[in-house]
């Protein structure tokens, strides 16, 4: 075999590792507050929803946003998020934070928020395109 080839595929080898590898960390899991608990540091989802009879703060300090929330499991936890309050957070029909347990609070990087579609009318019903 020419050494060319050789070098050719060795380095084909290791950057498909090397992607397989970094791929692999990017993945995360959607879990409840209860098993969070038990996934230090790792990067995960929790869904759930505000609970809006607690009080909910942002730190100028810390630039964090405090609020506590109810996961689809019925577990309760604080969750600090790394930001302020995103601006349709009162309208959010259901949360997912992403990050990590830490004391038994959720420490969140991102948030994604699921708003009641524009789309339905006061029955709730959903409208659809007919062609």
């Amino acid at each position: 075999m020419k050494p060319r080839l050789i070098v050719g595929i060795v380095f084909m080898v290791l950057f498909t590792s090397l992607v397989m590898y970094n791929f692999s960390q990017s993945i995360s899991s959607y879990v409840d507050f209860e098993q969070a608990s038990t996934l230090d540091g790792n990067r995960i989802h929790v869904i759930g929803e505000w609970v809006r009879d607690e009080p909910s703060s942002f730190s100028r300090e810390t630039m964090t946003f405090s609020f506590t929330m109810k996961d689809e499991s019925g577990n309760v936890r604080q969750v600090r998020y790394a930001g302020p309050k995103p601006n349709n957070f009162e309208q959010a029909d259901q949360l997912v934070v992403i990050g990590s347990m830490r004391n038994n609070v959720f420490h969140s990087s991102d948030m994604l928020i699921k708003c009641p579609s524009k789309y339905n009318d006061a029955s709730g019903m959903e409208f659809t395109a007919v062609e």
